[in-house]
């Protein structure tokens, strides 16, 4: 088992000496402690301006990746990863922090856990990161845990280790500093991928600081939300459902204790009823979006769909036979409701009938016609993937980023990426080291790569 390490860095010429030396000396230590038997360091000088590349050119022992422009944090991880070799991947931040020698226990605990991600959390009695990180971290750690229901302490971590055939599950990352909460954030959302943490010590960086509190702070917030609006969108979506329904119950206690004990509402009660019907329609709105969403996560046969007590419920609800169910309770309270007022309008053109029981109908009406509308969806949903299951054709990948003919070592121009290749949400995956030809015996032997290499890009 090969581990491969990647430091980014972006102009930390006062670091990078000493964290290329501490990752060499910490080959033995990683060999030694752990199932690794080989480990290779590169370096990702990110469009550095200083003399970090220059320095880190001077050790020979070591691969060198050079950006003539700065691309990211992210970006320069995801390179690192898509030039190595390894069985394992790893990053460790450039400042100082961490000690490589870490690596041997996070190689360990992912192995004997079978986990696919092990993270050293900052936030132990050894670290010694400032209050106001810390208190933001915990702030995320708590949001990612609610929205994911897995326990997660230190999000955005600088030192890791994932297993390079779980890198298309988890892709794809963006490209800035927030690229480390959105992969927690990412793997706690299947409940497939493992993901452990150890504490580890952490220490004082060298140098200024790349991350700005406020605005990275705002930034690694908004991606915890993105990451769980798009892979459990439906965490989210039951909780505003569950919300509006109970505001819609608090609001109407009231008229419907005067309805009952006296018969009758007073006037002024309009505006509450109105904001009540406007609740339980958002509510069933929100109901509906929620099993449609977990339904197309369900049609990729790599989805993990989790069932719940809740969601099995709603699902019934939408159903053919939940369907007819609410039909059979709903159209007679609508004839009872605004039938007399229909009949006088008929016949008199006029209608007597009081305001509230308009309101009320238009509730329940709104929501048999969500139901049955949904529930033609989801079954459309669910014929499509049965016929896509039956098909003997299968999903082919998305194909690397990285040329065929592109050599895997020596000097590389990568082309500029073009904007119709990024996602939507602005996240830029780029894949895993491709692999060999399919010509290729999978047991011939791989090309020896040299100890040292430098890639322009």
């Amino acid at each position: 088992m090969k581990l491969s390490i990647i430091i980014p860095a972006y102009n930390e010429e006062q670091a990078i000496a000493a964290i290329i030396e501490r990752s060499l000396a910490a080959r033995q230590t990683i060999i030694a402690r752990s199932p690794v038997h080989d480990v290779e360091i590169i370096v990702v000088s990110d469009g550095s301006s200083d003399r970090t590349a220059e320095i880190a050119r001077g050790y020979d022992q070591i691969r060198l990746i050079a950006y003539e422009k700065n691309r990211g944090y992210g970006a320069a991880i995801k390179q690192g990863f898509a030039e190595s070799t390894g069985d394992l991947v790893s990053f460790l931040d450039a400042d100082g922090t961490c000690d490589p020698a870490f690596f041997a226990d996070l190689c360990t605990v992912l192995v004997d856990q079978n986990a696919v991600i092990a993270l050293g959390s900052r936030l132990g009695p050894q670290s010694r990161m400032p209050r106001t990180r810390r208190i933001g971290n915990r702030i995320y750690a708590a949001i990612l845990s609610v929205l994911s229901n897995r326990v997660v302490h230190d999000t955005a971590s600088g030192m890791r280790v994932i297993r390079r055939d779980a890198l298309d599950r988890l892709y794809p990352l963006p490209d800035g500093l927030h690229f480390t909460p959105a992969m927690s954030a990412r793997a706690l959302m299947d409940d497939r991928l493992k993901i452990v943490e150890i504490p580890m010590a952490y220490e004082e960086r060298v140098g200024e600081s790349k991350l700005h509190v406020l605005k990275d702070g705002v930034r690694f917030l908004r991606t915890i939300l993105e990451m769980t609006l798009v892979w459990r969108p439906g965490r989210v979506l039951a909780g505003g459902a569950v919300g509006c329904l109970l505001l819609m119950v608090l609001f109407a206690m009231y008229p419907v204790e005067m309805w009952v004990m006296q018969g009758r509402l007073e006037e002024d009660m309009i505006y509450r009823l109105l904001f009540c019907s406007l609740l339980g329609m958002l509510g069933v709105s929100l109901t509906a979006a929620w099993q449609i969403s977990e339904q197309l996560h369900a049609f990729h046969r790599d989805s993990a769909r989790t069932r719940t007590l809740t969601g099995t419920l709603a699902r019934r609800a939408f159903s053919v036979t939940g369907l007819c169910m609410s039909a059979v309770v709903a159209v007679p309270m609508l004839i009872w409701l605004v039938g007399p007022g229909l009949w006088t309008w008929a016949t008199q053109g006029q209608v007597f009938i009081h305001w509230s029981r308009v309101v009320l109908a238009g509730l329940i009406a709104f929501t048999l016609c969500q139901i049955g509308v949904t529930g033609i969806v989801l079954n459309l949903i669910d014929l499509h993937a049965r016929r896509l299951a039956a098909s003997p054709r299968t999903l082919t990948p998305v194909p690397s980023t990285r040329g065929a003919d592109q050599p895997p070592c020596g000097t590389v121009l990568l082309p500029a990426r073009r904007d119709r290749d990024r996602d939507p949400a602005g996240l830029a995956p780029i894949g895993p080291a491709p692999s060999a030809p399919p010509s290729e015996s999978p047991s011939s032997p791989v090309a020896p790569i040299p100890d040292r290499e430098l890639i322009l890009i």
